[in-house]
């Protein structure tokens, strides 16, 4: 009697955790595609990258740049993406396959994202979880993007700039009233600026957004690689 019960208790046990498990996988499913819903996102971040230090970080790892924007064309910031976020975590890939793109499309956004291939990436990733369409998402970036000063210290960067975190935010912070040190989020490699990320309300509004701020860089220093020969492309 006491091995059969033993062995019924287990079962039990073995039943009620798999249960549980069950009920977590449902749930977390059931949480993920809430969270891939087009139109579902509570702020946006815009990301703008240091081309110079794209460019030179790829030709460290030997990968092959866009020539398109690693070009004799000069760039300085550019905009790598207008990326919809919740408070904790953003939804990503929300269509699959997403809508295609048209090329008329793709084509009119190059002098702010000067790569086609970054241009059909960002809305396949991105765009589709704005809950706009090809042609809306893309003019919200253009917004986004004009909604943005770039401080003038960074607007024809003609030597190696060297930098802290914190000066490039304050600055960023001055030349955009509006603007706070809680929303802007300045990202580093082992040694360069990569991408300072401006987080913006969805009628593209200064807002703050600490987990965003959270990670940004924290080396002392950085520096930011030169613009190549002659004032930049898309420095306003």
């Amino acid at each position: 009697m006491f091995r059969r019960s033993a062995i019924e208790q287990a079962i039990h046990v073995t039943a009620a955790v798999t249960a549980i498990l069950f009920l977590a996988i449902v749930t977390a499913f059931a949480q993920d595609r809430r969270q891939s819903e087009p139109g579902r996102f509570d702020f946006y971040v815009l990301a703008l990258s240091w081309s110079p230090s794209f460019c030179e970080a790829s030709a460290e790892r030997g990968r092959e740049a866009p020539r398109d924007q690693c070009g004799a064309r000069p760039y300085s910031f550019v905009v790598h993406g207008l990326w919809p976020q919740f408070e904790r975590g953003f939804p990503r890939d929300c269509q699959v396959p997403a809508p295609r793109l048209d090329r008329n499309i793709m084509s009119s956004m190059l002098d702010l994202m000067p790569s086609p291939r970054l241009v059909f990436n960002q809305w396949d990733r991105h765009g589709t979880c704005s809950g706009l369409s090809p042609h809306g998402y893309f003019e919200a970036v253009r917004k986004a993007r004009a909604a943005v000063k770039i401080p003038e210290q960074f607007t024809d960067v003609t030597s190696l700039l060297s930098v802290t975190p914190d000066e490039v935010e304050d600055a960023f912070v001055k030349a955009n009233p509006g603007m706070t040190r809680v929303g802007i989020a300045v990202n580093c490699d082992h040694k360069r600026l990569s991408e300072v990320r401006v987080c913006l309300s969805k009628d593209l509004n200064f807002r703050d957004c600490a987990e965003v701020d959270r990670r940004s860089c924290r080396r002392d220093k950085i520096i930011m690689p030169p613009v190549r020969g002659g004032r930049a492309a898309d420095a306003r």
